[in-house]
């Protein structure tokens, strides 16, 4: 009988393979990758390649009040869904995991539910809702729409990560006098924590790109930095938008970047500990 490694097929066979896969890398990142230096242009129009380098911009951005007030109501909107959607998405994928059972598959639908429905659908639903309860254009409403938006990534974040988690730890911990939340504390939550953290990552992102419900429940002072680039793409082509994608490219690359180097390094001293 021939060894494992004599049956495999040779790299070169599988060539068209990796082909199609660089071939779909480069569909997927080549628009992001072109808004980088077009953000660098010095012309009023976007340009690739930019005939002169300039960041000229940049200043449009930062000087401009309207700009300023988007990015700073995006980024407190992302920064309260996180710290709000995360621990209710990670309590309601801890819940299921214990109980489960005959609802769980109702469980996990109504969890799904604002990804299944099309977010245009959800944006109608929710401002007929909120304007009723004057929510609109607040930033409130807002968080309370995101967060919304944003458990079903939590929740099958930390689901996800608590698949393997053996529940018999807690039930021990519990057997040896802790209550139920100490032990969800100090025994459940060091152990899925890197899932946590990614859930986190994942909440604060998807509010901070999200466009369709923001266009619908607010405006003005409160208007998002996506539903602003939306409405300048709308009524002109100004490459302050291309400046304004690039550093939410950049801010994103060093947010990822930042939490695999922070995994990486925990990974590593919990290595040393067992050692």
């Amino acid at each position: 009988m021939s060894a494992p490694s004599d049956r495999l097929v040779p790299a070169w066979r599988r060539a068209w393979l990796f082909a199609i896969a660089g071939l779909c890398l480069l569909f997927l990142v080549l628009p992001i990758v072109l808004i980088v230096p077009m953000s660098f242009s010095d012309t009023s129009t976007l340009q690739f390649p930019p005939r002169n380098w300039s960041l000229r911009w940049y200043r449009s951005y930062f000087e401009s009040v309207e700009w300023r007030s988007a990015t700073a109501v995006s980024f407190w909107a992302a920064l309260l869904t996180m710290l709000i959607a995360t621990p209710i998405g990670t309590l309601a994928a801890w819940a299921l995991r214990l109980r489960g059972g005959r609802f769980a598959l109702f469980f996990w639908a109504m969890m799904m539910s604002p990804l299944i429905v099309p977010i245009i659908l959800v944006g109608v639903g929710v401002f007929f809702l909120f304007a009723r309860f004057g929510l609109t254009n607040t930033m409130t409403g807002l968080v309370a729409a995101h967060v919304m938006h944003a458990l079903p990534f939590v929740f099958l974040t930390v689901a996800a990560g608590l698949k393997n988690f053996d529940l018999r730890q807690e039930m021990i911990a519990r057997c040896l006098g802790a209550s139920r939340v100490f032990a969800f504390m100090t025994v459940v939550l060091p152990q899925i924590r890197f899932s946590i953290g990614a859930a986190a990552f994942l909440a604060f992102m998807s509010s901070l790109d999200e466009v369709v419900i923001a266009s619908f429940i607010t405006g003005g002072d409160m208007a998002t930095l996506p539903k602003r680039m939306f409405a300048e793409l709308r009524s002109s082509i100004d490459p302050t938008i291309a400046a304004v994608s690039t550093l939410l490219i950049g801010i994103s690359v060093l947010a990822f970047a930042g939490s695999e180097i922070l995994q990486r390094r925990a990974r590593a001293r919990l290595g040393d500990a067992r050692d």
